[in-house]
């Protein structure tokens, strides 16, 4: 079978067992924050392991793309040497949710692999926990595999564990004998790739708990996983993942552009890197796709230390231009029929790994010269090891990601000091904590809370209304500070980016200034920095409210501030949906700040957003406005309902089991709990003030809408209007060109002035030259010009060696605490004389606290210290009077 055909009978086979096939999740988790990437087929379902989610079916099957290129499961330094890691692969797997168990599981694990795939029994081992009796007991009685071929394991290799402490269980797995005389018992579990494992079958039953205890779960489940690239291999008879029609496609393209053929050798150098080149350029492509961007932490930088990796092999192909965004192509062409995102965002993502790719290549020759120059230094002192420093100045000045120096540094016999590069990132990180300008400082809270209730859950009604009864369930009063915590509110509390609403809180003696609205867990808090007496206006002294003589209070929200709010938070989705028309759909938010004065936004995106593409973006967001459409608001739906509807989920959020979907028909359809208008043409009118980068890859958009983007138009009007009339310009007649035109005047009459400042000089400093005093026939020539800027004085002193003959000068000038030098020597002096205008400027520079110096006929130099300016004339005319004498 090919590997489409094996891919589908996988599925097809757990359909009919009554499996619902699912869509492979995003390789980056944007649900599980404690992942880069995902890494097993089961994060998808990690809340229904969790006991914290649930799916409207019990039993699952897909293909599930995967990375592991970092933390515990990293495969990356595996990857090409051997037949069957790589950092991106295909995880084939079957679930159910407290539904069947260990029996089917086994037995139709077999049926597929025996009877469906004829694989051979006696070359199939299964290996079960030690103390699973019960998985041993269904091999024997419910398969037909050989017993001898069942085998025990401990915990390392057959106990499987979701962390330190929750879910867990015992697993079985499967494995296949590649050996040609069968003779592969003893390598089990061995880490060789002539018995490698096929299938994890996974038995969920325990809860692992803080002291280490296992308790039984209410609910057993099971999770599997099959790797997709190695069973193809299997069923296609080669020895190598990297021989099957999964790999063959890249393997050709890689000849077409290198000219390098593949042999398949598992020791070939020149192997090695094509199977490298090829395997990352599919962990690339999957990962960008889905939304990852190359860049300096996290998974960015995960990304781009793979991206360097292989651009470093393609060296060993004799390739020094940009090569894998060109494989780009062939993975859409060839998997984009299960994974039709790399179809949609081909395009992209080349453009993307192409502008890495010329980034390092940039600096790759000039760091591989460094790296040998090291090296050639180590071995001269036949040392073993590469200074910490000195592979951290690969990393910080050439980019090379540390696993990349030491994959070099082994190929030419050496390690790497890597604890003391490790210490020299740690200083990197402290001087650029130690540098930023404002060092953020917690508040430390002094004041306890007051529950005049049980504390429970707030009731958020703020969608509905902005003004509501409510009863005060918590008091804290810290400083000048109160903070409240109601039963209910309309206050939208701070989350997913908007701000949290302001307004005010009244009881019957007292009414408080609510400036700020936070979430503490399930609760809201308003915080209030204004407590007024209602009946005198009075500021009073939270602690000496009685707040449980009345709860009862009335809250409501600031309307403006909120509708101010909305329109901006509506505008983001809006904008969220015309970068991606304009830029292409890799355009993900990043982040955002929306309150009530302006919005901002972060999304990914590989370049600078030209001026045009920043007008197509609002004039898009604009026309969306004047169309004036409703906005739909979906409330408490499944989260797959949400996402089988299109919608978007960016944020990198833990979205509950029913999600709030916000959306504008034919426009956007997001997942947000936030607040928006009920038309998108109450936005008014949207306008972009400023587009900046925030990191590698996120570009950041600032905007105003509604009010304040009128009133920021209209300013801009009134000043372009005044500016108008200062320059007596026609309607007609545009302002830049006259303000050019007046640039240029302007530069021209400074240069005029200029010239003619120089040419007072000229007069002044000939007029000195002239009665200057002699030696030998040599002139000596010092002034000071104080107001002469750095320029002017380079051009007196250049006139002045023009025509001093035989003879020399010292020109002199200071500003804002700053001292110029210029020292100059005529050709007959330097020639005749031995005069060094160099020389004799430094020894000037010492006396003004500066260095410097030139050539023999023309030398500048810089000082700190005016002061010395006098002792600099004196030690410049002795030295030269010593040359002279």
């Amino acid at each position: 079978m090919n590997s489409r055909d094996i891919r589908q009978s996988f599925l097809d086979y757990f359909s009919a067992k009554g499996h619902k096939i699912v869509r492979s999740a995003p390789v980056i988790p944007a649900e599980d924050p404690t992942l880069l990437f995902t890494n097993a087929g089961m994060n998808q379902f990690k809340d229904v392991f969790l006991d914290k989610g649930s799916r409207p079916y019990s039993r699952a099957v897909d293909t599930q793309k995967c990375m592991r290129a970092s933390g515990k499961h990293n495969d990356l330094e595996d990857v090409g040497r051997d037949t069957y890691h790589h950092t991106f692969f295909e995880m084939l797997g079957n679930w159910s949710f407290g539904d069947y168990y260990k029996k089917e599981a086994i037995a139709w694990a077999w049926e597929l692999l025996t009877d469906v795939w004829k694989l051979p029994k006696d070359r199939l081992y299964a290996t079960v926990y030690k103390d699973d009796e019960e998985s041993l007991l269904i091999w024997q009685q419910e398969t037909d595999i050989d017993p001898d071929h069942i085998m025990k394991f401990g915990d390392k290799d057959n106990f499987w564990e979701m962390g330190e402490t929750g879910p867990c269980g015992p697993c079985s797995e499967i494995h296949i004998d590649l050996t040609d005389d069968r003779s592969g018992a003893p390598l089990v579990n061995a880490g060789d790739y002539r018995v490698i494992e096929l299938w994890n079958l996974v038995f969920i039953q325990y809860n692992r708990m803080a002291d280490g205890s296992l308790d039984p779960l209410p609910k057993k489940h099971v999770d599997t996983g099959m790797g997709f690239e190695r069973v193809a291999a299997v069923l296609q008879g080669k020895r190598s993942n990297y021989d099957t029609d999964i790999f063959c496609p890249l393997f050709e393209a890689i000849t077409e552009v290198t000219g390098v053929t593949y042999n398949a050798s598992l020791d070939g150098e020149q192997d090695i890197a094509m199977r490298v080149i090829a395997d990352h350029a599919r962990a690339l492509t999957f990962a960008i796709t889905d939304g990852a961007m190359p860049g300096n932490e996290g998974r960015g930088y995960v990304l781009r230390r793979i991206l360097r990796r292989a651009l470093r092999y393609a060296r060993k192909l004799d390739s020094r231009e940009p090569m894998i965004y060109k494989l780009v192509g062939v993975i859409a062409r060839t998997m984009g029929d299960v994974f039709p995102e790399l179809q949609q965002q081909q395009e992209t993502v080349q453009k993307i790994v192409k502008s890495e790719e010329e980034s390092f290549l940039s600096t790759l020759d000039r760091g591989m010269e460094i790296f040998g120059d090291i090296t050639k230094e180590v071995k001269a002192d036949n040392g073993k090891e590469i200074k910490g420093e000195d592979a951290f100045r690969l990393y910080d000045t050439y980019g090379f990601p540390i696993d990349l120096t030491r994959l070099m540094a082994a190929e030419v016999g050496l390690d790497i000091d890597e604890k003391g590069f490790d210490v020299c990132m740690q200083e990197q990180k402290t001087r650029a904590r130690m540098d930023r300008k404002e060092k953020q400082l917690a508040a430390s809270e002094t004041g306890e809370w007051l529950w005049l209730e049980t504390p429970s859950p707030t009731v958020f009604i703020g969608y509905e209304t902005l003004e509501s009864d409510a009863s005060i369930v918590g008091v804290k009063v810290v400083g000048d500070q109160l903070q409240l915590v109601l039963d209910r509110t309309p206050f939208y509390a701070e989350s997913g980016g908007q701000t949290g609403d302001r307004g005010v809180i009244e009881a019957d003696g007292y009414s408080v200034e609510v400036v700020d609205t936070q979430k503490d867990g399930d609760m809201t808090v308003h915080i209030a920095s204004i407590v007024q007496d209602r009946h005198t206006g009075k500021q009073i002294d939270p602690a000496s409210i009685d707040f449980s003589a009345s709860v009862s209070v009335q809250a409501s929200v600031d309307r403006q501030s909120r509708l101010a709010t909305e329109r901006n938070h509506t505008a983001t989705h809006l904008l969220h949906a015309a970068l991606r028309k304009v830029l292409g759909k890799h355009v993900q938010q990043k982040g955002s700040l929306v309150g009530p004065d302006r919005l901002r936004f972060d999304f990914s995106h590989f370049e600078k957003v030209s001026a045009r593409e920043l007008q197509l973006v609002e004039a898009e967001v604009n026309e969306r406005i004047r169309e004036a459409g409703e906005l739909v608001k979906h409330a408490d739906i499944p989260y797959e309902e949400a996402l089988e509807k299109g919608a978007l989920a960016f944020f990198g959020d833990k979205y509950a089991d029913l999600v709030r979907v916000v959306e504008v028909p034919g426009v956007s359809i997001e997942l947000c709990g936030g607040t928006h208008v009920s038309n998108v043409g109450r936005i008014g009118l949207f306008k972009i003030v400023s587009e900046s980068s925030v990191a590698a890859g996120i570009r950041r958009i600032e905007a105003l809408t509604g009010k304040a983007a009128e009133e920021l138009l209209w300013n801009e009007y009134q000043e372009l209007q005044q500016i108008r009339q200062l320059l007596k310009a026609h309607p007609d007649e545009g302002v830049a060109v006259k303000v050019q035109a007046l640039l240029e005047e302007k530069k021209t009459l400074g240069k005029q002035v200029q010239d003619m400042q120089l040419s007072v000089l000229l007069d002044k400093a000939l007029q000195q030259l002239d009665s200057s005093e002699e030696i030998n026939g040599c002139r000596i020539f010092t002034m000071h010009v104080p107001d002469a800027g750095a320029d002017d004085l380079k051009s007196l002193g250049q006139y002045l060696h023009d025509r001093i003959g035989c003879g020399a000068g010292l020109l002199a000038s200071e500003s804002e605490g700053k001292v110029s030098l210029v020292a100059f020597a005529g050709p007959q002096a330097v020639m005749q004389c031995g005069i060094n205008a160099g020389d004799l400027v430094k020894k000037a520079a010492q006396e003004v606290q500066g260095g410097g110096g030139g050539k023999p006929g023309f030398a500048t130099a810089g000082g700190r210290n005016p002061a010395g300016l006098t002792k600099a004339f004196e030690t410049f005319t002795a030295a030269l009077q010593a040359v002279l004498q």
